[in-house]
């Protein structure tokens, strides 16, 4: 039992060095998460508790650690990823090996949702980055300064 244990965890440690900037700061916040979560989850309601705690836990990290555009996903990987790897990691190996399924399922999970939040916001057709704004016609051309108003007072010799 112990050799899986340190399979997955050696085995999470070296995935989680493929993924890009973004995406290791969410892992690392959703496995940091889903741990702590586990940790005061299992100490308040055992192993109900470790689950929710884990979930809560790593949703928390991954959307606290995930670049602004894509907290929703990093939080949803980064809750489902550490829940089930908890439940699976203390089915396999008790409380320990709860927490280390806790860590990489969180640290997976959020990864994934940050990389999938990129994904779908940069390989959807309709994406025109931050020239949308000037392309739907929203910026006015002003051309000069805008001085027309003065050039329309009353003038006294005209009365």
């Amino acid at each position: 039992m112990k050799y899986t244990s340190i399979l997955l965890l050696s085995l999470g440690l070296a995935s989680g060095s493929a993924f890009a900037g973004g995406n290791t700061e969410a892992g690392i916040g959703g496995a940091l998460g889903g741990v702590l979560g586990s940790v005061v989850g299992n100490a308040v309601g055992g192993s109900t508790g470790a689950a929710i705690g884990a979930g809560v836990g790593g949703a928390a990290g991954g959307a606290v650690a995930a670049p602004k555009r894509n907290r929703t996903e990093a939080a949803i990987g980064g809750g489902l990823g550490a829940a089930g790897g908890q439940v699976v990691g203390r089915q396999m190996g008790g409380t320990t090996g709860g927490l280390i399924g806790a860590a990489l399922g969180g640290g997976a999970g959020g990864a994934l949702g940050n990389e999938f939040g990129d994904r779908n916001r940069y390989d959807d057709d309709d994406y025109d980055g931050d020239r949308r704004y000037y392309r739907e016609g929203r910026h006015k051309h002003r051309h000069g300064h805008g001085w027309g108003h003065r050039k329309h007072k009353h003038r006294h010799w005209d009365d």
